[in-house]
């Protein structure tokens, strides 16, 4: 008994290190996952874009409900049919004191389209631009190609980086492997780089000067842990301050310990399916002659009625999200707030099959995610269980997000199950993307990896996103959603999460629709 005695005090002490906090005035961030890239233009994944803005701010904000405010322009306005003029704020200063002006926003605008090697291309928020005129070294002129009303929400989707720090011989100036190493990684955010070890931290220290809110922290350490039981025991043993992503069976724990807090929020994250509706042969498929049976709408249609919703919502999420009609929520500029989601209905679906020359189905391999989405290994494994008790016999092929996205751009699947999220907080941004036909000279339909097109779908978007008559714009992405998701089935959107945070009890933090992390709504508790 007394040597163990003679223990107790050098375990306590060692216990008492392993959970010692940081200093007060550091914020230590347990993430789902971690950004591929420093460079806020390469990849435009939200993971990427989100985390960006902590270093480069954006020429205007959204707040936590994806309203637009001002950022690093004061105000805009239509100066003409084509014509955007912005006014810039002044005062503003880079990391290294230089001076921001319109100069680094024209200088932005042009590099977004020239970094090679993108993923998914941050230039389709550039896209509409036609010319660009420096009025002043506080006013720029914007002419677009067409009437664009919808500009100054693209404009809030990517940081502004520096003329001076980020310039090069290349035509995008500082190479993606050059940012990534910190070299011109100089924003004008609140937050200053320090260093990034890649599946370890990232590091950020308090901009001084910053010209917004004074932040409380004097650094933020972001670590990246994929398990969701991992970062909840990260949080509970002290190691981090903040955590995103907590799984719903760990909320009811969560919310009973009085040294956490929990902060939850609707997002307007949009799980979906979406099927090769373009190729003759495909992929994944057999028992089926060798045809592609996802260009026939009734077998994507059917599949859709094979799935129930509600059962994924009460049973896998655990209440934690709510059923969906389309790719984003009914609050949302260009939705159909009536539009309802497809039934739970199978008999109908083996009919459908039945009709379409199927009546004994066919197998299918389903593409899927393993992380970065909330239960999605369970999802993905619930939609192949529905389907094959239709006929289609379903098995899963999941893959970690980065080697996921890599395979889904080469089409590889023949169905897939995703998550997009409404960068800009309105309808036509992901009807662009993932509904639009892709074309080679085109950033429309640039994550369209099913290469779904209906040409009736193309002109209603381009009629949208022209028409500077608010109400017209708004049916026209409504007329547009409901082909997609009611006449042709073009992808089966299944619902819409909701996000969790907890953090340690002297933290408090302001949850936002678009499922960011910001350390900039991450306060002390008084």
């Amino acid at each position: 008994m007394s040597a163990f005695l003679r223990w107790v005090p050098a375990i306590l002490v060692a216990a008492c290190l392993a959970a010692a906090p940081a200093r007060a005035a550091d914020l230590r961030i347990g993430l789902s996952a971690e950004p591929s890239s420093m460079d806020p233009h390469y990849h435009n994944a939200w993971i990427n874009v989100s985390f960006s803005f902590h270093i480069f701010d954006r020429l205007i904000e959204q707040d936590e409900r994806q309203n637009l405010r001002p950022g690093l322009a004061l105000s805009w306005k239509m100066v003409g049919e084509r014509v955007w003029e912005f006014k810039l704020r002044q005062g503003v200063k880079f990391h290294d004191g230089a001076a921001f002006t319109a100069e680094d926003v024209v200088f932005t605008l042009k590099r977004i389209p020239a970094v090679p090697n993108s993923p998914s291309s941050l230039g389709v928020y550039t896209s509409s631009i036609e010319s660009m005129e420096i009025v002043d070294l506080y006013t720029l002129r914007i002419t677009t190609k067409a009437p664009y009303p919808l500009l100054p929400r693209d404009f809030s989707v990517f940081g502004i980086m520096g003329k001076k720090q980020a310039s090069g011989p290349v035509p995008e100036g500082k190479t993606t492997q050059q940012l990534n190493a910190g070299d011109g990684l100089v924003g004008t955010g609140p937050y200053k780089f320090v260093e990034w070890v890649k599946g370890d931290r990232i590091v950020l220290a308090r901009h001084p000067d910053y010209w917004g809110d004074k932040q409380p922290w004097d650094r933020v350490i972001f670590k990246p842990i994929r398990a969701s039981g991992a970062r909840v025991a990260a949080l509970l043993s002290g190691d981090v301050d903040l955590i995103e992503g907590v799984s719903p069976p760990d909320l009811p724990r969560l919310r009973q310990d009085s040294n956490v807090k929990v902060w939850d929020s609707i997002s307007n994250v949009a799980m979906y399916i979406m099927f090769d509706s373009f190729r003759d042969e495909t992929p994944g498929v057999s028992g089926t002659n060798g045809k592609n049976p996802f260009k026939d709408s009734r077998v994507r249609k059917a599949l859709s009625l094979a799935i129930n919703r509600e059962a994924i919502v009460s049973r896998i999420m655990e209440g934690m999200a709510t059923p969906a009609a389309e790719v984003v929520p009914p609050f949302m500029f260009g939705a159909n707030p009536d539009l309802k989601p497809d039934p739970y209905d199978p008999d109908e679906a083996k009919k459908l099959l039945a009709a379409a020359g199927y009546p004994n189905g066919f197998k299918l391999v389903l593409g899927a995610p393993s992380d970065r989405y909330v239960r999605i290994s369970e999802i993905s494994q619930a939609v192949a269980s529905m389907w094959s008790r239709v006929g289609v016999q379903t098995s899963v092929d999941a893959s970690t997000i980065t080697t996921f996205f890599t395979r889904r751009n080469k089409y590889e699947f023949s169905a897939f199950l995703g998550g997009s999220l409404a960068y800009t907080g309105e309808m036509s941004f992901l009807l662009k993307v993932v509904a639009a036909t892709p074309t080679a000279n085109s950033l429309h339909g640039v994550i369209n990896k099913g290469r779904y097109s209906n040409p009736k779908v193309d002109e209603l978007l381009h009629a949208a996103v022209s028409a500077t008559d608010e109400e017209k714009s708004r049916k026209l992405m409504q007329e547009a959603s409901r082909i997609v998701m009611k006449e042709d089935h073009g992808m089966l959107v299944l619902h819409f999460d909701k996000r969790a945070w907890a953090t340690r009890s002297t933290v408090t933090y302001n949850p936002r629709v678009d499922t960011s992390t910001f350390a900039m709504e991450a306060k002390p508790a008084k």
